[in-house]
């Protein structure tokens, strides 16, 4: 998370839904719990959409379906937050990691002592960042407009809290927040609307590349007006940390191509996260 532009979270789940991520994690994008009461509020729409299984997800010998997800090793979670920011070092990506034609915006990076909080009215501000988070980073890219399509935009963000519990957390509020505020106002003159959300925790619906997982669908409309365009969210989770991917589409750009380049970087990023925490096989 990083400022309100990046909390208007957003997934298409179209004909991949979240078994993009686990396809792209099968393919190597790198080499290489929250709380029950949280979790629960973190299912209960039934508008929710349903990501279908990965089907590149072969089983093991057994019959049982290949985790994905090692367990976490305690000794490496940070304690501080120059540790956290230390961390944060080794999961953000840059721009190479989207894609070729995606670029750097400016601002590049949030404001890191910065937290988005959705108000009572629906409207996004920041505030200072709570208790339990020790470091967090929203970087910003676009692609520019070229070919006939506009400029689309897409904001990566890693978030490191103190535990495994408050980052679960952090999936149960989005999922609240979408419920609480289908339409929801970024800034003067944009806003998101009809917003659905679906949270997989491991092992459910194929997610074995994640702790928990948290999507979104909606659109988005911007000062000036022009048709509304699709908003995308990926978020994961391992351990203390949660990773997240936004895109926001423009007219004449494909759905799908930009959908791919979001979860291109989730997968990245969660995978980086896995290295540096994970407790090494065998």
């Amino acid at each position: 998370m990083g400022g309100p532009e990046t909390r208007g979270r957003s997934i298409g789940l179209r004909a991949c839904g979240c078994a993009a991520v686990g396809l792209l994690l099968l393919g190597g994008c790198t080499s290489g719990e929250g709380t029950e009461e949280g979790k629960a509020a973190g299912r209960t729409t039934a508008a929710s959409p349903t990501p279908p299984t990965p089907a590149a997800v072969a089983p093991s010998p057994t019959g049982t379906v290949l985790s994905l997800v090692p367990a976490l090793d305690e000794s490496k979670q940070p304690r501080t937050p120059a540790e956290a920011h230390e961390l944060l070092a080794r999961i953000v990506i840059a721009e190479d990691a989207l894609g070729p034609d995606v670029v750097r915006s400016a601002p590049f990076e949030s404001d890191p002592g910065r937290w988005p909080v959705l108000d009572a009215d629906c409207v996004w501000q920041t505030e200072g960042l709570p208790p339990d988070v020790l470091a967090t980073n929203t970087r910003y890219f676009h692609i520019p407009a070229a070919n006939g399509h506009g400029r689309v935009r897409i904001n990566t963000t890693v978030t490191v809290h103190r535990d495994r519990t408050e980052s679960g957390w952090e999936t149960a509020r989005a999922m609240e927040e979408v419920l609480r505020c289908p339409d929801q106002k970024l800034r003067e003159g944009e806003h998101l609307k009809g917003l659905l959300g679906n949270s997989v925790y491991q092992g459910e619906q194929g997610n074995n590349w994640s702790e928990d997982a948290f999507n979104e669908l909606g659109t988005h409309t911007e000062a000036g007006g022009g048709e509304p365009q699709r908003y995308f969210w990926y978020q994961a989770q391992f351990g203390p940390v949660t990773v997240a991917v936004a895109g926001k589409n423009a007219a004449g750009y494909a759905e799908d191509a930009l959908m791919t380049l979001v979860v291109q970087g989730n997968s990245r990023m969660i995978s980086q996260a896995k290295q540096a925490l994970g407790k090494a096989a065998g």
